[in-house]
């Protein structure tokens, strides 16, 4: 079977998780680099890769890799590739260019090479070209460009991968359902112990646990862009999503999700019934310090509300204290863990983390703080 050189990218920060997946698939020659991890697999790999990844954001197939001297290299490389292999004449495609110390004039300029010679390859042949669509692609191939070399893929998942297929709408300012998860892992989740977020929004983290708990694939309730692809397998794909919800199974231990806004709470409800684990989340509308452990030993999430204006910021640094002493006071015997861009909250709560995780929510530099819960201590030296 054919072995493709991958590149399955992720948040910043959940490159470590993202290979342990890739090895609990046997992908081989697995290599974690800055936003995502180098690897090599099947197409069944892939296949299984998209189904079942809970922190990947893509995952992409490489097509052909060489060095450039300019956007000239560049395009051969690209027409040189066999294109008509992977999609037809009669589908769209996109192309997207990222660069690191690239040596271009403008990564746009590329992307219309890149263009032009998917275009060329094409005419050569058929006498007639593709067409490009920008919004709803059929195929989408990316290009990176590093210092003096270009590797150039096919996107192998389409929409991206934290897109679940559930999600009835997000609210303000959601958590990507790949970063939730990533979070989950990093904090030692595995679905046997009680878990609960107090600051739970639209449910993100709680529906997360709850499709770990349940051993469900997430992607279960979507497509992807390999069913596009000429060379898909239609009757493999049926078979690894058929052995994907064989593995569903029942949860073992209580998964809480409270917010104090009433909205988001309906909203958090509708995303997980959406989801398919509606009846496995007890959803409540309380103030964060109203919550209670749902059980011994458990693992509680948030990512609660970080201000961006200063009075915002204030009104929560003040809040800090009385969260320390409420977690101190209930959840003795429990990790918390709070995912946040303020790096002093742990310093604020007079608590002080286990673990302090730095990760990016889109491109703000964050900390996931893990604080192991011992009543009455915990307390940093002021």
């Amino acid at each position: 079977m054919t072995q493709y050189a991958l590149f399955v990218t992720c948040p910043r920060g959940l490159e470590a998780p993202l290979s342990e997946e890739l090895a609990a698939l046997e992908c081989a020659d697995i290599r974690a680099t800055d936003g995502g991890v180098a690897c090599k697999g099947t197409m069944a790999q892939v296949y299984r890769i998209n189904l079942h990844s809970r922190t990947a954001s893509r995952v992409l197939l490489r097509l052909t890799k060489g060095s450039y001297r300019s956007e000239n290299d560049i395009y051969k490389l690209a027409k040189n590739i066999n294109w008509f292999n992977w999609f037809t004449l009669e589908q769209t495609f996109k192309v997207k260019v990222e660069g690191k110390r690239a040596q271009v004039k403008s990564l746009d300029f590329v992307g219309l090479k890149i263009k032009d010679a998917v275009c060329d390859a094409f005419r050569d042949i058929y006498d007639a070209r593709p067409s490009v669509e920008k919004v709803r692609p059929d195929v989408r191939v990316h290009a990176f460009l590093g210092e003096r070399d270009v590797q150039i893929f096919i996107d192998t998942s389409g929409e991206a991968l934290f897109k679940r297929g559930y999600r009835q709408d997000s609210g303000e300012a959601p958590l990507r359902e790949n970063l939730a998860a990533g979070l989950l892992l990093l904090a030692g989740y595995d679905g046997t112990q009680p878990f609960q977020d107090p600051f739970c929004g639209s449910g993100t983290l709680a529906i997360e646990a709850a499709l770990m708990a349940t051993g469900r694939a997430p992607g279960l309730l979507r497509r992807f862009g390999f069913e596009k692809l000429q060379n898909f397998d239609k009757a493999e794909w049926v078979k690894i999503r058929q052995q994907a919800k064989e593995q569903v199974r029942e949860a073992a231990a209580p998964i809480g999700g409270s917010d104090n806004d009433r909205h988001m709470v309906r909203l958090a409800e509708a995303n997980a019934e959406a989801a398919e684990v509606g009846g496995l989340i007890r959803w409540q509308v309380q103030d964060a310090q109203d919550a209670r452990p749902n059980g011994e030993g458990g693992i509680m999430l948030s990512n609660p509300p970080y201000g961006v204006r200063l009075a915002e910021v204030q009104a929560l640094q003040a809040l800090y204290p009385q969260l320390g002493s409420w977690l101190k006071q209930h959840y003795a015997g429990w990790l918390a863990g709070m995912f946040t861009g303020d790096r002093d909250m742990p310093k604020l709560m007079r608590l002080s983390p286990k673990r302090k995780i730095p990760l990016y929510n889109g491109n703000l530099d964050c900390r996931l703080f893990l604080l192991e819960m011992v009543k009455g201590s915990n307390r940093c030296a002021v």
